[in-house]
């Protein structure tokens, strides 16, 4: 069994969409990114890619290479599994905590859930997305930037490896 930690943050800014782990959310700022921005896929990716022993997501998708501009970041999640799928990997679990001040996720969880577990190849109850607000303090706090997303993915050391039933979660670790 392996489990690793991934976190992302982007600066919010007028005219981006907001998307969290590839579901649009009524906002009228949204991640500044190379690729789309989505905070939350690039956590999930860099805590797939470390216990693989695969690098991070800057090393497999450098921001800079005008293919990956614009890219949506749910095709680079799908190119991250066909990576972790090449080396007898799977994911068991993936709990997520997304630090947000200008958008309330509560409403759009349930359909984040399923985004990612269809990416993932996992069911949704294998997939948590939990939302936290910095009360007005700092970046996050003044509506600047989401907070990447932070959680934990559990992931089954082989195929055909019995899934995570559950992990202990930390405060800060990051999908």
């Amino acid at each position: 069994m392996r489990i690793g930690a991934g976190w992302d943050f982007h600066r919010l800014v007028p005219g981006r969409p907001l998307l969290l782990g590839g579901v649009e959310l009524p906002c009228d700022r949204g991640e500044d990114g190379f690729s789309d921005g989505d905070v939350l896929v690039h956590a999930v990716i860099d805590a797939l890619l470390g216990p693989a022993g695969l690098g991070d997501i800057g090393s497999n998708f450098p921001p800079g290479r005008e293919d990956l501009r614009g890219i949506s970041s749910m095709v680079l999640l799908e190119r991250t599994m066909d990576m972790l799928r090449g080396e007898g990997l799977s994911v068991g679990n993936v709990d997520c905590i997304v630090a947000l001040e200008e958008a309330r996720i509560l409403p759009h969880v349930p359909a984040i859930r399923a985004s990612l577990a269809r990416a993932l190849g996992v069911a949704p109850a294998r997939v948590s997305v939990k939302g936290k607000t910095r009360e007005g303090l700092g970046d996050v706090g003044e509506g600047h930037d989401p907070d990447g997303a932070r959680g934990r993915v559990g992931e089954a050391a082989h195929e055909g490896a019995r899934p995570l039933d559950r992990h202990e979660e930390a405060a800060l670790c990051a999908v």
